[in-house]
């Protein structure tokens, strides 16, 4: 094993890559973790390392200008995906999901926004394949079929063998562009681990410790391993682990673990990887024939089988971002610690399935998962994950971060003087 690097990193370190700057910003960032983990998925820690190379002595803040300078942007490849937050997603998504079962026949679209969600339980093996920022594909392997979404310059298929039905939108050519920016499927953009360590590296200052932990082996490529643990108390964040290909910089697998111990929350790493550029029909795409197929737009207005309203996620996220804006939006503490306030409008509480806001077996999913709590703020009900805990006050406040209930609860209390 080549030596490890002790020294601690926190500033932030600047490359040059073919002739223009990457700032690697000062690493870490508590918020990101928790949007991540709320959000997305994780990775059995099973993805097994087959010895540890011996590789040249590299520090800490070399080893993150080394991922910020990486420019690998054509690759093919496979990994395992899976989560443990400790809720029971499955059982919750059968029971809210209009029309029952996701996937089936009948079942609504082949939507990225719909499918990807699960992802957020269970174990999946996934493909993936990027040819620039305009050719990318993802496919989920089933047992008998498989789901996968194409980006092909300016179109986005997403198909479902399983359900034979088709997803298309139109895509914006380059980030932020187009009139039809709004119509991309947001919500399916982490999923590899370089998605995920972009992610998690972000700003914060001397709340981090960036140590070098060793080498990997991962996808029969060596790696360094980048260790990001927090300095503060409270947090739910335990570590954060990288194992970065020594040669080009591409993150190749992301390991998240609890401050509880056990099973990782998010461990995500690549079996298979190959940097030579995809064959261009791995981004071709036509509709089968006889196959449902749903156009983006279709979704702003229509209605699904039982008459349930549906929106495209991009309509869902503007909600949510006005639900902030007009109710207030507070960040209380800093570093690992942080924990976002926020005043939903009119003050209310919880919904429950006596004001018939909510359905009655989702009543008993967030009993079951719900704390009562009292305080100077009054009482109301934490929610919790292994990483990611949320405080509804009855007055309706919400408190949410990646940190333990006591924390939740004495922000409250400040809050309320």
């Amino acid at each position: 094993m080549a030596p490890n690097d002790s020294a601690e990193t926190t500033g932030e370190a600047t490359s040059t890559v073919g002739g223009g700057h990457r700032k690697a910003s000062r690493y870490i960032v508590p918020v990101a973790v928790a949007g991540v983990a709320a959000a997305t998925i994780g990775l059995v820690p099973a993805l097994a390392s087959t010895g540890d190379p011996d590789l040249p002595k590299i520090s800490a803040q070399e080893l993150v200008e080394k991922i910020a300078a990486s420019d690998e942007e054509q690759l093919s490849g496979t990994f395992k995906i899976s989560t443990d937050l400790g809720l029971p997603l499955d059982g919750l998504a059968g029971s809210l999901v209009p029309g029952g079962e996701r996937g089936g026949k009948g079942g609504g679209t082949a939507a990225p926004q719909d499918k990807l969600m699960e992802l957020t339980s269970g174990t999946h093996t996934l493909r993936v394949a990027a040819d620039g920022p305009e050719r990318q594909k993802l496919s989920i392997l089933g047992s008998s079929s498989e789901y996968s979404v194409i980006h092909n310059q300016g179109e986005v298929w997403a198909y479902d063998e399983g359900s034979d039905e088709v997803y298309h939108a139109e895509a914006p050519e380059g980030r932020g562009a187009g009139e039809h920016a709004e119509k991309a499927p947001k919500g399916a953009a982490a999923a590899t681990p370089k998605d995920f360590a972009e992610q998690a590296l972000a700003t914060v200052g001397d709340t981090t410790s960036v140590t070098v932990d060793g080498t990997a082996q991962v996808a029969g490529r060596d790696a360094y391993q980048l260790l990001i643990k927090p300095k503060q108390s409270g947090s739910t964040v335990g570590s954060i682990r990288i194992a970065v290909d020594a040669e080009n910089g591409v993150p190749l697998k992301f390991t998240l673990s609890a401050a509880s111990g056990g099973k990782a929350v998010l461990d995500a790493g690549f079996t298979k990887v190959d940097f030579a550029k995809p064959a261009a029909s791995t981004f071709a795409f036509t509709p089968p024939e006889g196959a449902k197929v749903t156009e983006a737009d279709e979704l702003e207005t229509g209605k699904d089988e039982h008459g349930a309203a549906q929106k495209a996620l991009p309509g869902q996220l503007a909600e949510l971002e006005g639900l902030a804006g007009e109710g207030g939006f507070n960040v209380i503490g800093e570093g690992w610690t942080s924990i976002a306030e926020i005043k939903t409008p009119g003050g209310k509480g919880l919904p429950s399935a006596e004001s018939g806001e909510v359905p009655a077996e989702a009543q008993g999913f967030l009993d079951a998962l719900g704390d009562k709590v009292t305080g100077k703020f009054g009482s109301g009900t934490v929610f919790k994950t292994r990483l990611v805990n949320a405080l509804l006050t009855d007055d309706g406040s919400v408190y949410v971060g990646a940190v333990t209930k006591d924390a939740l609860v004495r922000a409250a209390d400040e809050a309320a003087r």
